[in-house]
């Protein structure tokens, strides 16, 4: 388990602003629940906490009891079967898998083809320098925000424009 830095979760945040307070999060890698539970203890409605190892869910568990937020909010197993699978949208969603797995090529297509991501306005990916999405490879109404490193981890925040027709 690797989480997010608190100094890169901070920046985020800052970044984030206002848009955190009332906004429906989906963490696809929740890992410790990190980011979920700083956007939970800054205003969002709801989180959405995606995890498939039998440890990382126990601990979640109790990270979610921890900050009065409910168990519900733990609900998916696997990225790519929850993306398959969602029906709702969210307005946030944070992805920071397991690094050097090419799980941002693996996950990428699945995403922007998932009503989870369909009303987003902001999605954040955190990644070894390798495993980073080209820009080009975006649809055309994203566009890369904002970056940084910390150490290993590169993480990007992207954001959603409206297409004029």
């Amino acid at each position: 388990m690797r989480p997010t830095p608190g100094i890169v979760r901070e920046r985020l945040f800052n970044w984030l602003g206002a848009a955190v307070q009332g906004a429906r999060v989906l963490d696809l890698f929740a890992g410790t629940g990190a980011l979920a539970l700083e956007a939970w203890s800054r205003g969002a409605a709801q989180v959405c906490l995606v995890e498939k190892l039998p440890r990382h869910r126990d601990l979640l568990r109790a990270n979610l009891a921890a900050c009065a937020c409910p168990e519900s909010a733990l609900c998916g197993h696997d990225a790519l079967v929850f993306l398959k699978q969602c029906r709702q949208g969210f307005d946030i969603v944070l992805l920071d898998p397991p690094f050097h797995q090419d799980w941002p090529r693996r996950v990428q297509a699945s995403l922007f083809a998932s009503p989870a991501l369909a009303q987003a306005r902001w999605l954040y990916l955190e990644s070894a320098v390798d495993e980073v999405w080209p820009e080009d490879s975006l649809p055309q109404d994203w566009s890369l925000h904002r970056h940084g490193h910390c150490g290993d981890s590169h993480y990007h925040l992207y954001h959603r424009h409206e297409v004029s027709p």
